[in-house]
């Protein structure tokens, strides 16, 4: 994933993210900036000190070789040299963090700059090309107007009794040169609508993922340049922080968080306002045909479908996670990797529980190897595991379904309503019920083994020598469906019971 691809409509988002990553930068250079004055002034302060409490003169010189006063001139002396690593300290952040670091801030606030400056103006140059299909659009619309007035105007004087034949030629001649014009127009608008869809596709395929691209480029080496400053910084203090590898993965979160799931706008089609003209033209007859409209690049919605869409919104299941302020294709895409983790996990617990019970029967064996009773506490909790993974994934999957099936509706609601040739009447209160009904027949009858708790979601207890009702047999993850006489219906171990 990158940004040029899934982000090519959050032009103000990545504007404000890669900002957010330059202003972050010029931060950290401003903290080393006064990190290094800090040193420098203690290195001072430390020679200061050091200096005012040095012995000076001869009788002075003479006292240090005491012994008594040999090792406090050593601390003196120690504590200069401490000062001297404070400088280098002072220096190192200087050079090697701040002075770097800020030649690239200014390289890559430019580079950004240019990246921006590019996209706007093509954005510019495609509006502007908009506008003058507009104006050809309207001219072409106009002169095949006027044309069909000068058919129409030809078609009378040739009706007229009165009229002359120099009158009907002069008619015919200039209905021709409007038609003639009209063509021209007609020409000049198709070339001008083919010269918008290419820039247009151009723009939105090719320009604006590059550049977009680029400014992912652009953030990772600035995330790179501030995690080497981090470095530098932690080596320079013998201090090393934590790992910030993962900051890498900000340009991918981006993408998880805005990505619209939008494509591109789609060519804009050929208006043809010639059809009626050309008939009158070759048949001197007035037809009306139907004008050939295109969908408009920009347009109202409707209001019935802003209606249906809240109503789907009031009425859909809570969710499972705050997923409400993502898009309908964003959340469910969350709530299938949901499950896909779900059943990934539930398969590792299961092929523990196989495991587990393949040693237990190896112990019942041969009980030199081991406890079988040892593993009964393993079991157990594999199998509230399982059972609640499977609790779980029923939950996810029923909400993915509701989802599914609420969208579907819509769809086939604002068909009905869409279509003037059906009428409401005959089909919003149009339903479908089912004569039969599924209902769980057993298919076997068991006596359980062992106890089970059956306290994880989806599962249910039994006691030792219970009969139960089989509803379904194990699938190969380990667990059957029972129904105790009470009439309680869930998930026990197949290892729990015994089938008559």
């Amino acid at each position: 994933m990158d940004w040029g691809s899934d982000l090519w409509d959050q032009h103000d988002v990545i504007e404000r993210h890669t900002q957010s990553g330059l202003d972050l930068l010029e931060r950290y250079v401003k903290f080393v900036k006064d990190r290094a004055e800090v040193e420098q002034n203690y290195a001072k302060q430390l020679r200061n000190l050091s200096k005012k409490y040095s012995r000076r003169g001869v009788k002075e010189d003479q006292d240090t070789k005491l012994i008594n006063q040999q090792p406090f001139q050593d601390v003196l002396n120690e504590l200069n040299n401490y000062a001297a690593h404070r400088e280098q300290l002072s220096e190192i952040m200087t050079v090697n963090i701040c002075v770097e670091l800020s030649r690239n801030l200014q390289e890559l606030r430019q580079e950004r700059k240019n990246h921006l400056c590019e996209v706007k103006k093509a954005q510019q140059n495609l509006e502007s090309s908009f506008k003058l299909l507009e104006t050809s659009k309207k001219r072409f619309e106009k002169e095949w107007r006027e044309a069909e007035k000068a058919n129409q105007q030809t078609e009378r004087v040739q009706q007229e009794v009165s009229a002359t034949k120099a009158d009907v030629e002069k008619a015919k001649q200039h209905a021709h040169f409007r038609v003639h014009l009209a063509d021209e127009c007609k020409n000049e608008y198709a070339l001008q609508l083919q010269r918008y869809n290419q820039e247009q596709n151009n723009l939105y395929h090719s320009e604006i993922p590059s550049v977009y691209k680029k400014l992912q480029e652009m953030e990772e080496r600035c995330i790179k340049l501030l995690a080497d400053g981090y470095v530098q910084f932690s080596e320079t203090e013998k201090n090393m922080l934590p790992n910030i590898n993962k900051c890498l993965d900000e340009t991918l979160a981006l993408i998880e968080q805005y990505r619209s799931g939008a494509v591109p706008p789609a060519d804009v089609e050929f208006e043809d306002y010639s059809q009626t003209v050309r008939a009158a033209a070759s048949d001197n007859t007035v037809t009306h045909l139907p004008k050939v409209r295109i969908k408009q690049l920009f347009h109202k919605k409707n209001k019935c479908l802003v209606c249906v869409v809240l109503i789907c919104v009031c009425v859909k299941p809570p969710s499972l996670e705050d997923l409400s302020r993502l898009p309908p294709d964003q959340r469910s895409r969350r709530l299938q990797e949901k499950i896909n983790d779900i059943q990934k996990e539930l398969q590792r617990e299961t092929e523990k529980s196989e495991a587990l019970m393949k040693m237990k029967g190896v112990y019942e064996q041969n009980s030199q190897l081991g406890d079988p009773s040892s593993l009964q506490p393993q079991i157990t909790q594999t199998a509230h595991d399982i059972a609640r993974l499977r609790g779980e994934l029923n939950k996810y999957q029923v909400h993915t379904h509701t989802h599914t099936h609420t969208h579907t509706h819509v769809s086939e609601y604002i068909t009905v309503v869409s279509d003037p040739s059906v009428s409401p009447s005959d089909n919003i209160y149009e339903c479908e019920f089912d004569d039969d009904f599924d209902v769980d027949v057993p298919i076997g009858q068991c006596t359980a083994l062992y106890d089970f708790d059956g306290s994880s979601e989806g599962a249910v207890s039994m006691q030792v020598g219970e009969q139960l009702s089989l509803m379904q047999e194990d699938q190969g993850d380990g667990w059957v469906r029972v129904q105790r006489a009470n009439g309680d219906v869930g998930y026990v171990p197949a290892s729990y019971i015994q089938i008559m």
